[in-house]
């Protein structure tokens, strides 16, 4: 756990992050794709882009969020992994990449996830996708709701499959941020990208990416091509306990984007570090409350505090609060009254809000007096 080494007054809100290359870190790796960004999962931090916001066509990627919306039908109790449906005509007649379910025959949630996240089944993402939401418009619909919810700002669905649409696009940021979603929302079903065959109706197929035989801290994600789209994958690996989501748009084949990838995912492993610098209910500092029954209250913050920085570099970490210039009370639980910056070498790396960890109610009418002229005083 750091030492805060400052507590300074002021008006404003947290700061915003430095965007420049960490110290010590040589720049990453020069690549040949349209887009491409390196996140650690647990701080969020970017650690490497290129074009990240540019609006791409996501092809099959369009899958992390079928799945997802399918994973949080499941988790709500909406639908069970041993449901069945009917397989529609439109399903069954999808072009593309294909699970080969037939018409009319029934099929399982559990069977069409495989068939979806391991086959990328376009069959498949149409059948579960009627199944949820009634039609692949308003499941569509769903996807867009649950796209704003999590900030994916530049992004569209106008299908479950990923197939060509004008309506349907991303980019390299939401999908990492989608992706990263996924990993902390629905584990359970995250696991399932990291199967590398599935067969069904004695049809075997393999995963599409090559990561996961090349690199065994690799466990997910998923591959996309079209003509418009080019080679595309979103990983993740998992190494100790780092974790980095790297997406890679636009690649000329599919060697160009699983080199890509890993290249990326070498590159934050080999230079960066993540570290967990303080948790919920861990007294970061304190702040003068004015009129309260206490004199003070400890600040903290409101969820576990993860800090990517350069390997070896945690000692020169060092931590800033920033607390409102007048901390009245009542103070309640939970209360925002600050930031905490943790900087290296004078560059911000991290901001977090600092919470209260306990309320603090109003003095006596005596003490609030005293006090009030006490602050017209400073």
């Amino acid at each position: 756990m750091l030492r805060v080494i400052a507590v300074i007054s002021l008006l404003v809100g947290p700061g915003a992050i430095a965007a420049d290359p960490m110290p010590g870190v040589p720049a990453a790796p020069k690549l040949d794709v349209a887009s491409y960004i390196l996140v650690d999962f647990n701080s969020g931090t970017v650690l490497a882009e290129h074009n990240a916001h540019d609006s791409a066509d996501p092809a099959s990627l369009t899958k992390i969020m079928t799945s997802y919306v399918a994973a949080d039908a499941l988790t709500s109790g909406a639908i069970a992994l041993d449901d069945v449906t009917t397989v529609s005509e439109k399903a069954w007649r999808m072009d593309g990449s294909r699970m080969f379910i037939e018409v009319n025959k029934q099929v399982s949630v559990d069977e069409l996830l495989q068939g979806i996240i391991i086959q990328s089944g376009n069959d498949a993402s149409v059948a579960l996708a009627e199944y949820i939401s009634g039609s692949e418009d308003v499941f569509a619909a769903v996807m867009n709701q649950q796209a704003a919810r999590l900030g994916m700002e530049n992004s569209s669905f106008a299908n479950s499959t990923g197939l060509p649409d004008p309506n349907t696009y991303s980019t390299a940021h939401d999908l990492a941020l989608l992706t990263t979603a996924f990993i902390r929302d629905f584990p359970e079903i995250y696991a399932r990208f990291s199967e590398t065959e599935y067969t069904y109706a004695g049809i075997r197929q393999h995963n599409r990416n090559r990561l996961l035989s090349r690199d065994s801290s690799v466990d997910g994600v998923k591959t996309g091509h079209t003509e418009a789209a080019g080679y595309c994958l979103v990983s993740s690996a998992l190494r100790g306990d780092m974790r980095l989501v790297a997406a890679v748009m636009g690649g000329k084949s599919d060697l160009e984007r699983t080199e890509a990838s890993q290249a990326l995912l070498n590159y934050g492993f080999r230079f960066f570090e993540s570290r967990k610098i303080y948790g919920v209910g861990d007294v970061v500092a304190s702040a003068k409350v004015w009129k309260g029954k206490a004199s003070e209250v400890q600040l903290g913050v409101a969820s576990d505090l993860f800090v990517a920085i350069p390997r070896g570099r945690y000692d020169d970490v060092e931590a800033a609060a920033e607390i409102s210039e007048s901390v009245k009370a009542p103070v309640e639980l939970g209360q925002s009254v600050g930031s905490l910056h943790l900087k290296l070498e004078e560059q911000v790396v991290a901001v977090a809000p600092l919470i209260a960890n306990e309320a603090v109610g109003k003095g006596s009418i005596f003490s609030r007096a005293l006090d009030e002229v006490m602050m017209r005083l400073e």
